[in-house]
């Protein structure tokens, strides 16, 4: 198998901001890296029209994949049309098949809105079928026998839905991506005046900054960081494949958060 990697978010810009990091440095390991958002971004303005959103946000996500190098794969479903259910489960599974990813980078399953942790499942339930025959996708794909390791990214306000903190059980230090992270996430234009109306996000972009320095302050080690959360390795892979561990020294493993998983 060849060293391929796949970041799965909910919308357009969600991948810049919490997995675009880690992709861009499996990229200079050598994996072969591809983006996919489930969502195509059709709520995410005030200013501008469903169709015309669509469209625009489509483009912006190309343009953001190609900034990072990435296989640009179409979304699925409209915003708020995220739901864990069976079409999705299937045409989903079949981008996995094609792609045949040895790591998955998706959401966290908690965070403030549906859409990411429906996504989280989707992405879940999608690595899990990608060697079980009997489950079609849609379109049709032959499955394969191969180890896929799935990643949960940090939530976007850094806690769950009910503003508990999360940590991570790895940091990945992104200092020497993060000019590309950004210049990717400025790519979502549309994305300024709407985070500002919706979530008093005033800069996107200083969002982006703020979180990425303070996942490098919690770390204690690096500037600029992303953090993970390994998925059980049951029907997925081997019980110790961590292939995050390629990234050398910019992988540091959160031994506080390792030693909670013995309580």
């Amino acid at each position: 198998m060849s060293k391929t990697a796949i970041a799965i978010g909910a919308h357009p810009d969600d991948i810049e901001f919490m997995m675009a990091g880690t992709l861009l440095l499996l990229k200079k390991a050598g994996y072969e890296i591809h983006y996919m958002n489930v969502a195509n971004g059709s709520c995410g303005s005030v200013q501008y029209g469903p169709a015309q959103l669509k469209k625009m946000r489509l483009q912006e996500a190309k343009n953001a994949a190609k900034i990072l190098g990435a296989h640009f794969h179409p979304p699925l479903v409209n915003d708020l049309e995220v739901f864990y259910e069976l079409k999705t489960v299937r045409r989903l599974a079949a981008v996995i098949r094609d792609v045949k990813p040895s790591v998955v980078l998706t959401h966290s399953p908690s965070d403030y809105m549906e859409d990411h942790t429906n996504t989280c499942r989707l992405a879940v339930s999608a690595a899990f079928a990608h060697a079980m025959p009997n489950f079609k996708s849609i379109p049709d794909r032959p499955t394969a026998d191969y180890d896929v390791t799935v990643y949960h990214g940090l939530p976007h306000s850094l806690t769950d839905g009910l503003r508990k903190k999360i940590a991570p059980g790895v940091f990945i230090n992104t200092a020497s991506v993060h000019a590309t992270k950004l210049k990717s996430l400025r790519a979502h234009e549309s994305q300024q005046h709407w985070l500002d109306a919706s979530q008093k996000m005033n800069s996107y972009l200083q969002t982006l900054e703020d979180i990425s320095l303070e996942v490098g302050r919690r770390s204690k080690k690096f500037k600029h960081a992303e953090g993970w959360r390994r998925h059980l390795h049951y029907g997925f892979c081997a019980p110790d494949a961590d292939p995050l561990k390629e990234l050398g020294s910019n992988y540091l493993l959160n031994k506080a958060y390792e030693k909670s998983l013995e309580l």
